[in-house]
C-alpha cells in the first residue's frame, strides 16, 4: 500500500514521499525499509534518526530529522498506530456459512453472513446476529443471544441464557455463565449448594480475554458494561456489575456482588473483596488488595489498599526497615549503658 493511501486511511498529515510502499508495521528499533512505526512520546525522539523504517507516525510536537523517514502527523500517534496495525495486518476472512461438522438445534436463529466453524454446538432457541464469527469447538447453550459482528474464538463456552451484545470479542477458552461460588453452611458442617441460575449480560463492544470466567448469580444478574475490556485469566464472580469502559488486566479477581463503576482501571493481579463498591475512575496498581469500598477518582496501591502516594512513602520506609531496626538496637544498647552508668553513679553518691 502506498504511504499516501495509508495517510488517507488514518487521517494523518503526510510529510515526505507519499509513493513509498508500506507493507508492514513494526517497533521503531526493529523496523526495516517498507515498515511503518510510531513515536508516542518525546523521550523517544532520539530513536527517530536511527530507525530504518520508511515512515513514522508522530505528533505535531515532534520534529523530523533531516534526511530521515517520512512522517505521518497524528493527534494521537498511538491510536493511529493501532489503526495502522488493523489496516496492514488484516486477518483472513472466515468462511461464511455453517460447517457440516457442527451440531445446531433446529430452532436456532442465524443472522445473514454468519460463520459457524467445525464442531460448534448450539443449543435450542439460541440466536446469533449478522456477520458474527464462531470459530471451531465452541459450545453455545440453549437460549443464548449473541448480537451482530461478534467474534467467538475456539474453546469458548457460553452457558444457557447468556445475553451478548454487538461487536463483542471472546478470546479462546473464555467461559460465560458458569455457576457462581455460592454455598450455605448447614448445621452438620456440610455445604449446601445454592443454585446459580440468574442472568449474565455482556453489553456492546466488550472484549473478554482468554480463559476468563464470568459467573452467573443465584438472583439478579452479572453485567459487563459497554466498551469494557477484560484481559486473560480474570475471574468475575456472581452478581458483579461492571460499568462502561472499564479495563481489567490479567489475573484480576472480583468477588461476588461488587459494583465497579465506569472508567475504572485495575492492573494485573488486583483482588477485590465481596460487596465492594469502586467509584468511577478508580485506578488500582498491580497486586493491590481492595477489602473496602473506594471513592470515585481514587488512585490506590498495596494491601490493604491505600492512596498511591502514601503507599510509595510506606514502601520507602519498608525498604529502610533493616537499617532502622539495626539503629534502634544500637540506641537501646546505648540507653541501657547510660542507665547502668547512672545507676552506678546514684549508688556511689549514696555511700
Amino acid at each position: 500500500m502506498k504511504l499516501h493511501q495509508v495517510a488517507d486511511r488514518l487521517h494523518c498529515r503526510l510529510e515526505g514521499d507519499g509513493d513509498i510502499e508500506i507493507a508492514r508495521v513494526a517497533g521503531i528499533e526493529q523496523a526495516q525499509p517498507g515498515d511503518l512505526t510510531f513515536i508516542a512520546h518525546e523521550k523517544y525522539v532520539a530513536k527517530l534518526a536511527a530507525t530504518r523504517a520508511s515512515a513514522v507516525i508522530v505528533s505535531d510536537a515532534i520534529q523530523g530529522a533531516p534526511g530521515g523517514p517520512a512522517l505521518l502527523r497524528a493527534a494521537s500517534p498511538y491510536v493511529a498506530f493501532a489503526q495502522a496495525v488493523g489496516l496492514l495486518t488484516a486477518a483472513p476472512p472466515a468462511p461464511r456459512g455453517v460447517d457440516a461438522a457442527s451440531a445446531i438445534a433446529s430452532d436456532v436463529g442465524l443472522g445473514p453472513d454468519v460463520s459457524i466453524g467445525a464442531f460448534v454446538t448450539i443449543g435450542a432457541g439460541a440466536t446469533i446476529g449478522a456477520r458474527t464469527i464462531v470459530y471451531p469447538n465452541v459450545t453455545i447453550g440453549p437460549g443464548v443471544r449473541i448480537g451482530a459482528d461478534c467474534i467467538v474464538r475456539s474453546q469458548v463456552s457460553i452457558r444457557d441464557g447468556v445475553v451478548i451484545g454487538n461487536r463483542v470479542i471472546l478470546q479462546d477458552g473464555a467461559v460465560l455463565g458458569s455457576e457462581g461460588f455460592g454455598f450455605a453452611r448447614q448445621p452438620d458442617g456440610t455445604h449446601l449448594k445454592i443454585p446459580q441460575r440468574a442472568a449474565v449480560i455482556i453489553e456492546d463492544d466488550v472484549e473478554i480475554g482468554a480463559n476468563t470466567t464470568i459467573d452467573r448469580p443465584a438472583v439478579g444478574e452479572t453485567r459487563i458494561g459497554a466498551g469494557t475490556k477484560i484481559d486473560n485469566l480474570v475471574q468475575i464472580a456472581h452478581g458483579v456489575r461492571v460499568g462502561r469502559r472499564v479495563l481489567l488486566a490479567a489475573q484480576v479477581g472480583v468477588a461476588g456482588s461488587c459494583v465497579i463503576e465506569d472508567d475504572v482501571i485495575l492492573a494485573g493481579q488486583v483482588g477485590v473483596a465481596n460487596h465492594v463498591h469502586l467509584g468511577q475512575g478508580t485506578i488500582a496498581t498491580a497486586q493491590t488488595g481492595i477489602p473496602n469500598s473506594v471513592d470515585a477518582g481514587s488512585y490506590v496501591s498495596g494491601y490493604p489498599a491505600i492512596p498511591h502516594r502514601d503507599w510509595l512513602k510506606s514502601s520507602a520506609i519498608f525498604r529502610a526497615l533493616p537499617a532502622l531496626r539495626k539503629r534502634m538496637t544500637e540506641l537501646e544498647q546505648h540507653i541501657a549503658e547510660l542507665e547502668e552508668k547512672l545507676h552506678a553513679c546514684q549508688t556511689a553518691s549514696e555511700k
